[in-house]
């Protein structure tokens, strides 16, 4: 009787364990539904609306700033042929203000991270002074540079004095400006990477490295970076994405000049101004694609695709 019992519950658990990890899915897929709704509501469907636009027609009697739903593709090719100039200023400035940050933000970081580890009480000041910025508008930080950086500043001033700049020289609305504008707005997003990962560095690598015999400089270019690759990597992105598409520090009202407008300032003059909305989303695209095959590129070449 014992077995005849064990044998008719033993279906019954088979089928009790066959059933466990189909409600185990169900209540994963219950506890992601809000997440993908927010991703379909608040990215793709803006993203499929952005694509829509990119692609319409002026409409055939109506008054400007009116399209029609169509698939015109001549969009992107006139975009490219009209703004080339902006979108390939815009890249450069965003990879020099990359470079300039990361070769502030790598010592800073460094010293916080590995230098400073005795003296807690100062890691703690020195992160609060890189994140103050944050408390701070982005674009109150810049119009207080456009001020700094104007003739009538003593800092432009100093330097004139000092003949290191010509008398009619001047430094807002010049490409330096605004990658200087830029390398310091988004300094902060490539030290508390770095810093991140630098914080997890386990001190006794250097200490070996130093054991053989290796010069500071062979510890540092062997150990280190690549050791803290994945907060360069982060912080590459994080510093270089927002720059390419950055139109404050650009504009005329801020840092930049009539020479050094970049695609984020056509897609405003397009979209508030002119109102040529599908000049606006073809831009929009080109830069996000562009984007998307540099960074995918680049993070391949670096051998860290688990970022992506």
């Amino acid at each position: 009787m014992a077995f005849t019992a064990f044998a008719g519950s033993a279906p019954a658990q088979e089928q009790e364990q066959k059933q466990a990890p189909r409600r185990r899915s169900r209540v994963a897929l219950l506890l992601l539904l809000p997440g993908i709704l927010y991703l379909v509501l608040f990215f793709l469907v803006p993203l499929l609306s952005l694509v829509i636009t990119s692609l319409q027609a002026p409409a055939e009697f109506g008054d400007i700033g009116e399209y029609t739903t169509a698939f015109r593709w001549e969009n992107y090719t006139a975009a490219i042929g009209l703004y080339g100039e902006h979108i390939l200023r815009s890249f450069l400035y965003a990879v020099m203000a990359t470079i300039f940050a990361l070769l502030f933000s790598y010592p800073l970081a460094y010293f916080i991270g590995v230098k400073a580890r005795p003296w807690p009480l100062l890691q703690k000041l020195m992160l609060v002074l890189v994140i103050a910025p944050f408390f701070i508008s982005f674009l109150l930080r810049t119009l207080a540079w456009k001020q700094l950086l104007s003739d009538e500043s003593p800092i432009v001033t100093g330097v004139k004095a000092l003949s290191l700049l010509a008398p009619d020289a001047h430094i807002t609305g010049t490409p330096f400006a605004v990658v200087f504008g830029l390398t310091y707005n988004f300094i902060p997003f490539m030290t508390l990477p770095l810093y991140a990962s630098l914080e997890r560095l386990d001190i006794r690598y250097l200490e070996a490295g130093s054991d053989l015999y290796a010069k500071p400089w062979t510890t540092f270019r062997t150990v280190t970076v690549p050791l803290s690759m994945p907060g360069i990597i982060a912080g590459v992105l994080l510093t270089f994405i927002p720059a390419a598409g950055d139109y404050i520090n650009a504009s005329r009202e801020f840092l930049g000049g009539s020479g050094t407008a970049m695609i984020g300032n056509v897609v405003e003059s397009n979209f508030l101004v002119s109102l040529n909305y599908p000049a606006a989303a073809s831009l929009s695209i080109i830069l996000m694609v562009t984007i998307l095959v540099m960074v995918t590129a680049y993070v391949k070449r670096s051998g860290t695709e688990d970022l992506l």
